[in-house]
């Protein structure tokens, strides 16, 4: 199954599609690109900050949002940067936290969700809850499943720059 989804991500990139890949999704495409997959020295669940790096402010997509933002993590593992990616996003758990790659930068990975809801969050918790073992970068079911409305906000106006750059960057 991992070797159709790889495929299929290939033949968009070797196609110059727009690629976006969230989480796994990233790490698939950080592999597809020649990247080691690996675990990461923390796990990172929970709300934390990214920061942009200096090459963000040259980006279509990047460039937009503040330097430093609140995002969802779920996630043990990460990718190496891909060989030609440009590095665009870290945290204090997790070096790389979002890439471009690609002439135009068509293709992204961000190992943070964009895509949180409290819905995502509680099946995250139902089905995943045996991931939250203590940790730095990891906060407990109670804090995971709390009322986060006023970070669902900022979130939202994040993905909406995010996306509006994506959009507007490429033309779509």
């Amino acid at each position: 199954m991992a070797c159709q989804r790889k495929s299929l991500i290939k033949d968009a990139i070797d196609a110059g599609k727009i690629v976006l890949g969230v989480c796994l999704g990233a790490q698939l495409i950080a592999s597809v690109l020649g990247a080691k997959i690996r675990k990461n020295q923390y796990p990172a669940i929970g709300w934390f900050d990214v920061r942009l790096t200096d090459a963000a402010s040259r980006s279509r997509v990047f460039s937009r949002p503040p330097e430093r933002f609140t995002v969802f993590h779920w996630h043990g593992d990460t990718f190496d940067l891909p060989p030609g990616a440009t590095w665009i996003a870290e945290s204090d758990a997790c070096r790389n936290q979002a890439f471009e790659y690609g002439d135009m930068g068509q293709v992204i990975g961000l190992q943070f969700h964009l895509d949180t809801t409290p819905e995502s969050i509680r099946r995250l918790v139902e089905h995943c809850g045996d991931e939250l073992v203590p940790g730095e970068y990891v906060r407990s079911e109670r804090e995971l499943l709390a009322d986060h409305r006023e970070r669902l906000a900022d979130l939202c106006g994040c993905s909406e720059i995010l996306l509006e750059g994506i959009l507007d960057g490429y033309g779509v």
